[in-house]
C-alpha cells in the first residue's frame, strides 16, 4: 500500500515539474510572434518621431543618398590632341583670312605708293592722236589706281584716266582710246587746261595730255595704291536700267555701288555714251525723316533715301565721294553706257 502511494506521489510530481518547465517556453514564442507581427498603434506621422529603431529614435535616421556614380575621363591620347589642337588653329587662322578678305578693301589696304618725277611727253600712240602729246604717268594696268596727282606743267594740259580695257562690243558710245584699234579703253579727260593742278583720280592708268604736236615738260608727285578688282573695288563697263525709284519711271539709273547700311567713301572715273548726272543716296532714313524737305529717293515707297543729285553737264569725270550707294542717271527713258573705275577705303 505504501509503495502505491510513493508511485502516485512521485507521478504528481513529474507533471508539475513538466507544465512549470513548459509554460515559460510558450510565453517565449508568444512574444517573438507578436514581435513579428508589428504592434498595433493608432499613432502616426510626427506622433512616432520618439520611436526607437535600432540604437536611435527613428526621427534621428538619416536616409543615405545614393551616390552618384562618377564617371572616370579616358585620357586622350597624345597624337589626337595634337591633331585637334592643330585643326583648331587652323580654323582660327581660317577665319582670320576671311575676315581680313572682307574688310580688304576699306581697312585692310595695300601699301601706299608715292612717287616724284618729271618727264618729258611724246607722241600720243592712241589711234586718232597722233597729232597729240602724252605723258604716261602709271601705264596700264589690270588693277585700279587710286590716288592723288599733283602737277606742273610747261604749257596747258588736260588729264587722262583709263577704264579696261574693254570687252568685245562694250563701246557703244562712251570716248575711246586704242593703241592699235583693237585693244580698247574707255578714255576720261579732263579739259583742265592750266599749267598746274590737283587732281583725285580712279583708272586702270593714268596720263597727262596736250592737243598740240609739241613735247612739254611735266614735273609731278602721284601718290596712290594699286587696288584689286572686289565687290567695292571695280571697273567695268555697264548698260542702265529703268529708274526703280518712285517718280523716276520715265527715268535710266546705272548702279555703280548698291545701298548699304554703312556709308562707302571713295573716288569713281567714269565715261559714259551721254551726259550724265550723279547720284549718291544717304540712308535708309528712318520713319519721319523723309517729310522734312530733302529730296528723296524710294524704290517702294516705305524705304527712303536722302538724295544728292549733281549734274555736272558732262559725260565723263571724277568725283569723290562718300554715301551709301552711287549711280549715274539721266532724265531720259533711253538706256546708256557707261564705263568706270571705283576705289572705295582710306
Amino acid at each position: 500500500m505504501s509503495v502505491k502511494i510513493n508511485f502516485v506521489v512521485f507521478f504528481v510530481a513529474s507533471v508539475l515539474m513538466l507544465g512549470a518547465v513548459s509554460a515559460p517556453l510558450n510565453l517565449i514564442q508568444s512574444a517573438d510572434a507578436l514581435k513579428g507581427q508589428g504592434v498595433p498603434s493608432g499613432k502616426y506621422g510626427s506622433a512616432t518621431k520618439d520611436i526607437v529603431c535600432g540604437d536611435k529614435l527613428c526621427s534621428e535616421v538619416k536616409k543615405e543618398t545614393p551616390k552618384k556614380e562618377v564617371k572616370k575621363e579616358v585620357p586622350k591620347k597624345e597624337g589626337a590632341e595634337k591633331i585637334e589642337k592643330k585643326e583648331a588653329e587652323k580654323k582660327k587662322i581660317q577665319d582670320k583670312e576671311m575676315s581680313a578678305q572682307a574688310r580688304y578693301d576699306e581697312t585692310a589696304l595695300p601699301p601706299r605708293t608715292i612717287k616724284t618725277g618729271t618727264i618729258t611727253s611724246v607722241q600720243d600712240p592712241g589711234k586718232g592722236h597722233e597729232n597729240h602729246q602724252l605723258a604716261i604717268i602709271l601705264p596700264p594696268s589690270d588693277k585700279v589706281y587710286r590716288g592723288m596727282l599733283t602737277f606742273t606743267a610747261s604749257d596747258n594740259v588736260q588729264l587722262v584716266a583709263l577704264h579696261g580695257p574693254l570687252k568685245p562690243g562694250q563701246d557703244k558710245g562712251q570716248a575711246i582710246w586704242t593703241p592699235d584699234g583693237k585693244t580698247k579703253y574707255a578714255l576720261t579727260l579732263i579739259p583742265l587746261n592750266a599749267k598746274a593742278g590737283t587732281w583725285q583720280f580712279a583708272g586702270n592708268a593714268l596720263a597727262v595730255h596736250t592737243m598740240k604736236d609739241e613735247p612739254f615738260t611735266l614735273s609731278y608727285s602721284v601718290a596712290y595704291r594699286e587696288r584689286t578688282l572686289s565687290d567695292n573695288v571695280k571697273s567695268e563697263t555697264i548698260t542702265s536700267v529703268q529708274d526703280p525709284g518712285k517718280g523716276h519711271e520715265g527715268h535710266q539709273l546705272a548702279i555703280l555701288l548698291a545701298p548699304r547700311t554703312t556709308a562707302y567713301y571713295g573716288t569713281l572715273g567714269y565715261s559714259a555714251s551721254e551726259n550724265v548726272q550723279l547720284v549718291a543716296l544717304h540712308g535708309p532714313l528712318t520713319t519721319g525723316q523723309e517729310q522734312h524737305g530733302q529730296a528723296i529717293w524710294s524704290p517702294d515707297g516705305k524705304i527712303f533715301y536722302a538724295l544728292t543729285f549733281v549734274d555736272k553737264e558732262n559725260s565723263m569725270g571724277t568725283w569723290q565721294f562718300a554715301a551709301n550707294a552711287i549711280a549715274l542717271h539721266t532724265m531720259k527713258d533711253t538706256p546708256f553706257t557707261v564705263s568706270y573705275s571705283v576705289a572705295t577705303g582710306q
